[in-house]
């Protein structure tokens, strides 16, 4: 195991997917990944993330941080909650939520997941 830091900017070809079908609810996003780490448990990753515009909806298993660079999201809860972020705003999203991930304007953001073992 290496105990170097990691720097999340480096040329790292991303991982490129759409949400599924039955997930989908408007748009056709384009979704990138490029994980810079992971952990000998594989239980924490921190990387890079970009999508383009689009609703889907979304379930976490997952605890994540995420640290927005660009764009415009709105997240909304199962319960209808909704909360717009935008480049600048942090925010953490805990495993069980439930609902909707919309990209109002292209967007990116920094990510660490913790997803514990079950």
């Amino acid at each position: 195991m290496s105990t170097s830091i990691v720097r999340l900017d480096g040329a790292l070809e991303p991982e490129v997917s759409e949400p599924p079908a039955e997930r989908l609810i408007a748009g056709t996003p384009e979704l990138q990944v490029r994980n810079y780490f992971s952990d000998v448990s594989q239980q924490f990753f921190a990387g890079r993330w970009s999508a383009t515009r689009g609703k889907w909806r979304v379930r976490y298993t997952e605890n994540e941080l995420c640290v927005m660079t660009a764009g415009k999201v709105v997240i909304e809860s199962a319960a209808g909650e909704r909360m717009n972020f935008a480049a600048g705003d942090a925010f953490l999203i805990p495993a069980g939520f439930t609902g909707t991930w919309e990209v109002i304007e292209d967007c990116a953001k920094i990510y660490a997941i913790f997803e514990a073992r079950s």
